[in-house]
Parts: C-alpha cells; sequence; structure tokens
C-alpha cells in the first residue's frame, strides 16, 4: 500500500513539472521575437505535453482520477516577467532549473524505459545552448550590466535584483536594530538607518562602476593587442582562426576557407577574434559602469528603506516591532523568490531567509544593547 501511495505522489509531482514546463515554454514561443527560436520553445512545449499524457496514461494504469492541474506560483511568475520584460530576462532562471531538472528521471524506472531522461538532458542543453548565446541572457537592460560583487551568477537580472535588494536590506535591518538595542531615541534611529541607506548605497554603487569600468578597461586593451597582432602578424591570426574552427569540429578545409573569408575584412577578423580567443563582445565591453552603479544604488536602497519607514511614523518598541515584522516580510519575500532560480520550496527558502535575517538583527540588537548599558553606566 505504501509503494503504490508513493508511486501515486510520484506520479503527480511529475505530472506538475511537465504542465509546468508546458506552460512556461508556450508562453516563452508567444514572447520571442525571433521566430526560429520560438519554433524550437513550441517544440519542447509539445514534447513537455507528450511527458505529461504519459505519466497521466501511468495514473489511469494505477485506477487513480486524473488530477486537474495548473501551473505552480514559481511557472506564473516566470510566465508574467516573460511577458513583461521578455524571455531573455527569465532565460538564465529557465536554464538552471532545467539543469537542475536534468536528472530528475534518472532513477525512475518506468521513466527510464520510456526514454524520458535523454529527452530531459537533451532539453537542457537545448535552453543552455539558447541562454550562451547571450552570455548575459537578459534584454539589454540596466539590470543585465550588473557585475562586481554578484558576477558569478552570470548575468542573471533577476538574481542580482533579488539579492542586491537583500544586500540592503539586511545590512540596514542589522544596523537599525543595533541602534535600537542601544534603547536611542527614535529621531536618532531614523537618522542612522538613512545614513546606513544612503552609506551602503552609495558604497554598492561605485563598486559597481569600479568594477564595470575596469571590465571595461581591460577588455578595451585587450582588444586593442589583438588588434595591433592582427595588424603585426595577420598569418599567426589567421592560423589562430582556423584552429578555433578546427577546435569546433570543422574539417581542415572548411576550417582554413572560413578563416580566409574572415581575414579578407580586418573588422570582421577583430571582432571574430575578441568573441572567439578572449571570449570579449566588442559592442558592449560589460555593459556601461554609469548604468550598472545607478542600478546597484537603487536595489540596495529599495532593500535598505524597508526597516527605516516604521521610524517615519512611530516610536520606540512599537517602531521596533513594525520595523520587524515589515522587515520579516520582505525577508521571507526575498527567500521566496530565490526558489525562481534554486527550485527550492517557496516556504523552505522564505523561512530560512527570515531565520538569517533575524539572526543578524539579534547579534546586532544584543550588542548595541550591551553597547549601550556600558556607555549610560
Amino acid at each position: 500500500m505504501s509503494d503504490r501511495r508513493n508511486s501515486q505522489v510520484r506520479y503527480r509531482t511529475n505530472l506538475q513539472g511537465e504542465v509546468d514546463g508546458a506552460a512556461l515554454y508556450r508562453t516563452l514561443a508567444k514572447t520571442e521575437k525571433n521566430p526560429d527560436i520560438a519554433k524550437v520553445y513550441d517544440k519542447l512545449a509539445s514534447i513537455e505535453e507528450a511527458h505529461a499524457e504519459f505519466w497521466k496514461s501511468r495514473m489511469r494504469e494505477s485506477g487513480r482520477r486524473i488530477p486537474s492541474l495548473r501551473p505552480g506560483m514559481r511557472t506564473r511568475i516566470l510566465r508574467w516577467l516573460a511577458r513583461r520584460f521578455g524571455p531573455q530576462f527569465v532565460l538564465p532562471t529557465v536554464d538552471t532549473l532545467e539543469q537542475i531538472d536534468s536528472g530528475q528521471y534518472d532513477t525512475q524506472a518506468d521513466a527510464v524505459a520510456a526514454g524520458l531522461p535523454s529527452m530531459e538532458r537533451s532539453h537542457a542543453r537545448i535552453i543552455e545552448a539558447i541562454a550562451g548565446s547571450d552570455p548575459r541572457g537578459v534584454m539589454g537592460g540596466m539590470l543585465a550590466r550588473l557585475e562586481g560583487r554578484h558576477r558569478g551568477l552570470g548575468g542573471n537580472a533577476l538574481r542580482a535584483a533579488v539579492l542586491g535588494a537583500n544586500d540592503g536590506l539586511c545590512s540596514n535591518l542589522s544596523l537599525v536594530m543595533g541602534v535600537a538595542g542601544a534603547a536611542l531615541g527614535a529621531q536618532a534611529i531614523l537618522v542612522t538607518g538613512l545614513a546606513g541607506l544612503l552609506a551602503g548605497a552609495c558604497s554598492m554603487a561605485l563598486g559597481e562602476w569600479l568594477s564595470v569600468n575596469t571590465a571595461r578597461e581591460s577588455y578595451r586593451l585587450q582588444t586593442e593587442v589583438e588588434a595591433a597582432e592582427l595588424a603585426i602578424v595577420p598569418d599567426e591570426e589567421k592560423e589562430e582562426l582556423e584552429l578555433i574552427y578546427r577546435a569546433k569540429g570543422l574539417p581542415k578545409e572548411q576550417a582554413e576557407a572560413l578563416a580566409d573569408r574572415l581575414m579578407a575584412n580586418k573588422d570582421t577578423a577583430l571582432d571574430t577574434l575578441a568573441r572567439e580567443e578572449l571570449g570579449i563582445d566588442p559592442d558592449h565591453l560589460g555593459g556601461s559602469p554609469w548604468t550598472a552603479g545607478m542600478t546597484s544604488f537603487f536595489l540596495f536602497a529599495i532593500g535598505a528603506i524597508f526597516p527605516v519607514i516604521p521610524f517615519f511614523f512611530a516610536t520606540g518598541i512599537r517602531a521596533t516591532v513594525v520595523s520587524l515584522v515589515l522587515s520579516g516580510a520582505v525577508l521571507f519575500l526575498i527567500g521566496a523568490g530565490t526558489t525562481l532560480f534554486t527550485g527550492r520550496a517557496i516556504l523552505f527558502s522564505g523561512v530560512r531567509q527570515l531565520l538569517i535575517g533575524f539572526v543578524a538583527a539579534a547579534v546586532t540588537f544584543a550588542m548595541g544593547h550591551l553597547v549601550g548599558i556600558v556607555i549610560s553606566s
């Protein structure tokens, strides 16, 4: 009986995943401007729908009623974001989720027999290839150019936005609670909170500006060196192009012919060498440092304002409690937001983020309280 119940739970979970995938890919197909890529999304959606039918048949065979499932919350949010900002905005998140789910059927005998694991891995490779066609994976807006502290996120605008706001919220909540622990007045706490907001936002903005500007200067220097080498030793650069395309799998003759065509135009040759050899996009060179700095400033400030808001209208313990409640709600939402690119449960991620933020606030509150006692004694 237990095995049958476990199978039913597994069938329903698998079916929900396929329903989510089909709905998401249909939305990506409708919002994708490139007709060739839109066709790929439509094909992926059709495959997911076929997989859903497979799990429905398994449920019928076991005598279970087929549930009427709708896309889950994570999928609905991603679909809304895709419709609002375009598929490139959510593509890095979809790529991450596909990589996470690519092995989900490997240990399920019925799925293996139907060939589902290989198809899921194929989906993951396809999405990875589409996402890799634009390394930043975004629509070219402000968030796309965030680098610096969150550079390791692979240009994922959604993650950069969530984590940027989280930086501001956690740091300023800890600061405000530290001052509140020292039993200072509401006005002093408000001034401290606003100062922390501005100081943190300016620091983050300067860090992002410096990071992106340094990257741009480095990329520009590497491109200039490559241009000089192209002018001085064109034969060596042509050989490099041949080797690059042979490494990609082209036969020797085709690689040589392609290199000859590219070398016929020095601008095209330089652009290709920059992209293929250096991994640099000459059209962007890492994005605008000013855009990155301003975006980082506002993301940090958005998160940092929540712990301060109650002190505009209240004082004492009431303001402190409201600050904790408001900040706690936003911490939970930020944690829930991370599930868009981690695949974890919303409740788990939200509560985890809430606990981490509150532990940090508790530590600074205790330290502030201790300092307040020492100063007043």
